[in-house]
C-alpha cells in the first residue's frame, strides 16, 4: 500500500491529473479534518475545504518520496498553513460574493436617490426597488461596518485595576495551531505503527499505565516495553520534522 501510494504521487508530480484528483480524493478527510476547526468563523466551509485542497496540492508537488514519512503526515502544515493564510489576507469576517453584489447595488441607489432629491433613501423603498427582503438588505448593508478586533476590546480588572484586553483574559497562552498540526499528525502516525507497538503507546500515553503495568497487560518484559516505546518515540519524532 505505501509503494503504490509513492507510485502515484511520482506519477501526479509528473502531471498526471487522474493520479492528483485520486490523491486529493484518498486524503480528503484529512483536510475535512482540519476544516472542521475553522468552522464558526463566519466562512464557508466548503471555502476553507477547497483552499485545504490547493495546500494538499502543494504538499503532493513537494513531497520527496525518499522521506520515510505518509503523504498524510507531511501534508497537515500546508493544509493549515493554506487556510490561516487565506483567513488572514481575506480579513475578519468572509462576505459572501452575493451579499457584496447586493450591498454595492445599495451604495450606488443610495447615491441616486439623494442626488435626486436631496435625502436618505428608506430601507423600505431600497427592498422594493432591489425587489429583495428588508432582512437581506440589512444583512447587506451590516456586512461593510468595521468589526471591533478582540485585541482592541478593552476592560478594566477590578482584581489588578488595569485595562486589559478581552484577548489577554482569554488567551491559553498555547500555539493552537501548532497543538492542531501535532495532534492531527500523531493521531496519523499511531495509525501506521503495527498492533503492539500502538497498544504500548495507547496503554503509556493516553492510559497512563506504567511500563511494569503494561509488560504485564501484554505479556512481555519490561524491557521488551521499554525498547518498543522507545524506538516508536524516536521514530515519530524523526517523521514529525518536515
Amino acid at each position: 500500500m505505501y509503494d503504490n501510494d509513492m507510485k502515484k504521487i511520482e506519477k501526479a508530480q509528473n502531471g498526471n491529473k487522474e493520479e492528483m484528483t485520486k490523491l486529493i480524493e484518498d486524503n480528503s478527510g484529512l483536510v475535512w479534518s482540519i476544516v472542521r476547526r475553522f468552522s464558526g468563523r463566519g466562512y464557508e466551509i466548503e471555502d476553507l475545504y477547497q483552499i485545504g485542497c490547493i495546500g494538499l496540492i502543494k504538499a503532493i508537488q513537494r513531497f520527496d518520496t525518499s522521506f520515510e514519512v505518509r503523504l498524510s503526515t507531511y501534508a497537515v502544515p500546508y493544509i493549515l498553513g493554506e487556510i490561516k493564510r487565506y483567513i488572514r489576507d481575506d480579513g475578519p469576517i468572509k462576505v459572501s460574493r452575493s451579499i457584496r453584489e447586493l450591498n454595492a447595488k445599495i451604495v450606488e441607489l443610495q447615491k441616486e436617490y439623494f442626488n435626486k432629491y436631496g435625502k436618505e433613501i428608506s430601507l423600505e423603498e431600497i427592498a422594493k426597488d432591489l425587489r429583495t427582503s428588508k432582512e437581506e438588505i440589512t444583512m447587506a448593508m451590516d456586512s461593510t461596518r468595521p468589526v471591533d478586533s478582540i485585541e482592541d476590546a478593552k476592560y478594566r480588572d477590578n482584581k489588578t485595576d488595569k485595562t486589559i484586553s478581552i484577548l489577554e483574559n482569554i488567551s491559553t497562552g498555547r500555539d493552537e495551531q501548532t497543538e492542531i498540526t501535532n495532534k492531527i499528525a500523531i493521531k496519523n502516525l499511531i495509525n501506521e505503527l503495527n498492533k503492539q507497538e500502538k497498544e504500548i503507546i495507547m496503554l503509556r500515553y493516553y492510559k497512563q499505565k506504567t511500563q511494569m503495568q503494561v509488560s504485564k497487560i501484554l505479556g512481555i518484559t519490561q524491557v521488551q516495553v521499554s525498547r518498543i516505546e522507545r524506538k516508536v518515540l524516536d521514530n515519530m519524532r524523526r517523521k514529525l520534522i518536515i
